[in-house]
């Protein structure tokens, strides 16, 4: 049985390899959760958006090269988790902005912000921290989850319960301290 969706983003990597701008767009609207998803596992919430831009730049310039129309979605996948280990390979000083950090001291009085429940997602399994994102952060459903990243539903509901429930036990951990 084929996913929704999937023959027809076939035609637009076809479309996108044959230097159509308009099918690599949609392609873009479809899959950029994925790809912030992914990258949201994996460097500072930030300088995700960045390296967004960045992977589907360098998709599309090598979106010609892709052998396997089918297999477009593990490919980009591939080059954002390749993105954010470039990242991390990068030696980059950082500088805080005042306003950045403003948000932050009135998220804390709150309790947990944003930004220390994503710190705590890293801190899981590989296996769980993709799936958590893409369903917390991006709003994707399990089956949606399951259509982009090419795990089969099953995978992604149990990989959802496991790490809900790790989450669960972290927050729980932070919040005591």
């Amino acid at each position: 049985m084929t996913a929704p969706g999937i023959s027809e983003d076939d035609g637009l990597v076809r479309a996108a390899a044959a230097g159509d701008r308009a099918a690599f767009g949609e392609l873009y609207v479809r899959y950029a959760r994925l790809v912030h998803g992914i990258l949201l596992a994996r460097v500072p919430p930030e300088e995700a958006d960045d390296l967004v831009q960045d992977v589907f730049l360098s998709a599309m310039r090598q979106v010609r090269g892709l052998r396997t129309v089918a297999a477009f979605r593990g490919w980009l996948a591939a080059i954002a988790r390749n993105r954010a280990m470039d990242y991390f390979r990068q030696a980059r000083p950082r500088v805080p902005l005042e306003e950045s950090m403003k948000h932050e001291l009135h998220a804390r009085d709150a309790g947990l912000d944003a930004v220390e429940v994503l710190d705590l997602i890293r801190r899981l399994p590989e296996a769980y921290r993709e799936p958590l994102i893409l369903r917390l952060v991006e709003g994707m459903t399990g089956p949606e989850i399951a259509c982009r990243t090419g795990l089969t539903a099953d995978s992604v509901r149990v990989n959802l319960c496991r790490g809900m429930k790790m989450l669960r036990e972290l927050v729980g951990g932070e919040e005591a301290k």
